[in-house]
């Protein structure tokens, strides 16, 4: 016996996620911080080192004479500046990883994600390439989410939109695609990360 199967019945609902199911659940390996031990002045006092010798001119020999007075004053307390400069840089890459990393369980995979619709490019009032945020005010009003938190869409039919942040909802095949998406505003321009893509099937209204 054939049995007759209608292309919607072919079709798998695409799993409903949240944006916390972008996270990896896998925890990220720990770090030791040598700066959780270290008392609120001396961190002070190291911030204050990093400025004056990023900010080095030639001939800034004040400068250079305040950056060594202040590390000697660590040192004497027995804290390796360059050391803790190196751990800094270190920690900074860590977090910079665990931000970026997409959760492969969802890659690949047909998923439906509410959020909201921040254009980046517009065709007679629709939104044809956008990303999808978590937040109202994310990339602009306030610091850019994780890269991990944010989706760079393509849909080329495009969504209809009057202005910033339109709730929708968005379902499509959920890539890990890294890029660095430019988004415009009044007064300038953002740089955001973004670590998720998807040119989806069906982009809807919030309801």
């Amino acid at each position: 016996m054939i049995a007759l199967v209608s292309a919607g019945q072919l079709l798998a609902e695409p799993r409903q996620v949240g944006w916390d199911d972008l996270i990896p659940s896998a925890p990220a390996p720990a770090i030791e911080n040598p700066f959780d031990a270290m008392q609120p002045e001396q961190i002070d006092i190291l911030r204050k080192i990093l400025r004056l010798e990023l900010g080095l001119e030639p001939g800034d020999t004040d400068a250079l004479v305040e950056a060594a007075e202040l590390r000697a004053k660590l040192e004497d307390q027995g804290l390796d500046v360059d050391d803790l400069f190196a751990k800094r840089e270190e920690i900074m890459e860590q977090r910079r990883r665990v931000a970026e990393s997409v959760n492969e369980d969802l890659v690949e995979k047909d998923v439906r994600l509410p959020g909201y619709l921040l254009p980046l490019e517009m065709r007679h009032r629709k939104a044809v390439e956008f990303l999808l945020v978590p937040t109202v005010g994310a990339c602009i009003h306030t610091p850019p989410p994780p890269a991990n938190q944010v989706v760079h869409v393509r849909y080329p039919e495009g969504f209809a939109v009057d202005g910033l942040y339109t709730p929708v909802w968005i379902n499509g095949r959920l890539k890990a695609e890294s890029s660095t998406q430019r988004v415009g505003y009044s007064d300038g321009q953002a740089r955001v990360t973004v670590s998720y893509a998807m040119q989806p099937d069906v982009v809807e209204p919030y309801n």
